[in-house]
């Protein structure tokens, strides 16, 4: 690795984040193709499932370009596929171009990959290079959902909250426009176009009416909806229905859910637990679906659930500097009979917004 390799690396990245909203359920994967001595020839970023993975696009804007790569080196911000998926390998694609130099960020975590596509790469005569831990945690983080997906076989599960000092979401009466300033909302759709699917619950919709969309961002498709709805009744003129995106109900198995279907909805029926739904069962079967990240937005019940359950991975929390004294609470958790020993989450990074703080926090490993 030298200077050259770093910038095309991070050039790499700023490819690869433009597959954000674009390549699910694929992951975001940026290449740079150039010479040794500095010049980039051609650039390309995964596309929408099916069509054309990061190596294959800068390819072809350097055949696009009338650019000859061989002899050149490829960047590229994850080991580039061995398999046949719903596209060819991109190793076969980067030996007949005649790349004679990988730079990878990291390692896929797809088992039908993993190590494969280097291992091909230098079969073929190919130098590939491994970048350090920095680029390989760069590349982790910008597709956290697909390699939880690959390695847990679950997705990535955020936790979106709102709430004022005094851990408020809503005045007593529910409302709650806006307790955070308008660069946190803003920043907050970034978070719904990394999703795969929005979660929210029965009683969000019925005391709030939201559309759970992503605006203000550029998505080739908008996140499936789904919601948490044990007795199906999700209102058919519910404003989630609006926009033009999959909307699935999981209820259980002796609800009348077929006005639902007729509304468009896909109807789930999963299994009861103590307190409800088996929220479980609801992580699973979006796993099937090959979501990789979850961004759930919901009241207190469903979140306090999830959250007992040990079913999120991460809080995206927007603190405002404002105290609402008596009013609606953000998680609604189970008693707990003494204080832990050590924290449920920790601290991941602390950014301002506007007049508010932006607060990751990940679930404490053990």
């Amino acid at each position: 690795m030298n200077p050259i390799d770093d910038a095309r690396l991070a050039r790499a990245f700023h490819c690869a984040e433009q597959s954000i909203g674009l390549s699910d359920p694929n992951p975001r994967v940026g290449c740079v193709i150039g010479t040794e001595d500095g010049h980039v020839l051609a650039e390309g970023w995964t596309q929408a499932a099916g069509q054309a993975h990061a190596e294959v696009a800068a390819l072809a804007d350097a055949r696009r370009r009338g650019i000859d790569v061989r002899g050149g080196t490829a960047w590229v911000t994850l080991e580039p596929c061995s398999h046949h998926g719903r596209t060819p390998p991109c190793c076969d694609a980067l030996i007949e171009a005649g790349i004679a130099r990988v730079v990878v960020a990291a390692l896929d975590p797809n088992p039908e990959v993993h190590g494969r596509g280097i291992a091909r790469l230098r079969r073929a005569g190919l130098q590939v290079d491994l970048a350090g831990d920095a680029q390989a945690k760069r590349c982790r983080e910008l597709n956290i959902g697909f390699f939880s997906r690959m390695t847990r076989g679950r997705p990535w599960v955020r936790m979106k909250l709102a709430i004022s000092l005094d851990g408020r979401t809503a005045l007593p009466d529910g409302r709650s426009q806006w307790i955070t300033s308008e660069q946190a909302r803003s920043d907050g759709h970034s978070w719904r176009a990394r999703s795969g699917a929005i979660l929210t619950g029965i009683g969000t919709v019925l005391a709030d009416d939201p559309t759970l969309n992503v605006r203000g961002r550029s998505v080739q498709g908008q996140p499936l909806c789904a919601v948490v709805d044990t007795h199906a009744r999700l209102p058919l003129h519910a404003k989630l229905f609006g926009p033009a995106r999959p909307v699935i109900v999981y209820t259980q198995a002796q609800a009348d859910a077929s006005r639902l279907e007729v509304r468009g909805a896909s109807i789930r029926r999963c299994p009861t637990a103590p307190a409800g739904l088996a929220l479980d069962a609801v992580i699973a079967d979006l796993s099937a679906r090959e979501i990789n990240e979850i961004h759930v937005e919901a009241g207190p019940t469903l979140c306090g659930s999830l959250v007992a359950q040990g079913l999120v991975d991460e809080l995206l929390v927007y603190l405002a500097p404002t105290l609402l004294g008596p009013g609606r609470e953000a998680l609604s958790l189970p008693e707990r009979a003494q204080l832990p020993e050590a924290p449920d989450f920790v601290f991941s990074s602390i950014s301002p917004f506007g007049p508010d703080l932006r607060l990751i926090l990940r679930k404490r490993l053990d």
